[in-house]
């Protein structure tokens, strides 16, 4: 294990950072909490009509129950999606692939809340259901894990953005993906993750490594498919 060098570091207080310019600091500060997972959230109106935007603050709050956290920058008059699951109560989450990054990313663009972002950047809504049991709210058609959720809470933040808590519903995968244990190999996905605001990363296997106890070193597997007993 290396130790990067002390002098090829730069160093940074909150005065220094404070004094950053604008754009630069965002920049800096959206790089420094690591790679972040890319998925598509997704809403439709009482009308039907979608909307779809991007996001890189989506977390697992826990398995049993099934709780995902997204967090919404303050909602102005440009929201639609936050609008749309503040009246609808649901969402959904799609991953971000390798083939459709670019079209996930000008998801993001200000568009007039007339236009469908699924339109104006051609992606698929996918509708999960049918008739009474549709979920109403669009996924992503084209992405290989699709999750709809419910609004479990939603929160307001210091800052005036949101942290929506959403229980999971439903989830679909690219079946082939899955290991015997429960794991989903995302690399076979060719699902992205995202460092900074804009710079789009594939993933590459390191391994796998068994439960950590403190009288063992960890076993380590690098066939992902293969599983934990």
């Amino acid at each position: 294990m290396s130790t990067p060098k002390e002098d090829k570091r730069r160093v940074l207080n909150l005065g220094d950072i404070e004094g950053l310019p604008q754009r630069e600091r965002a920049r800096l500060i959206n790089s420094i909490s690591g790679f972040k997972s890319a998925n598509i959230v997704a809403t439709a109106n009482s009308e039907g009509e979608t909307a779809c935007c991007i996001v890189s603050s989506v977390v697992h709050l826990g398995s049993n129950p099934a709780l995902m956290g997204v967090v919404f920058r303050p909602p102005g008059a440009d929201a639609h999606n936050y609008q749309n699951l503040s009246v609808s109560g649901c969402f959904t989450l799609s991953h971000v692939t390798a083939g459709m990054y670019t079209a996930a990313h000008q998801t993001s663009a200000r568009y007039a809340e007339e236009v469908s972002e699924f339109d104006a950047v051609g992606l698929t809504p996918h509708w999960h259901g049918k008739g009474e049991a549709q979920f109403q709210a669009p996924a992503v058609a084209e992405s290989p894990v699709r999750m709809g959720l419910t609004v479990a809470e939603d929160l307001v933040l210091p800052n005036g953005c949101h942290f929506v808590l959403g229980a999971v519903q439903w989830v679909d995968f690219q079946s082939e993906a899955q290991a015997a244990d429960g794991f989903l190999d995302l690399a076979a996905l060719d699902t992205v993750c995202i460092g900074g605001l804009d710079a789009y990363h594939t993933a590459s296997r390191l391994g796998r490594l068994s439960y950590a106890k403190p009288d063992a070193a960890p076993e380590v597997r690098t066939d992902f498919m293969k599983g934990w007993d």
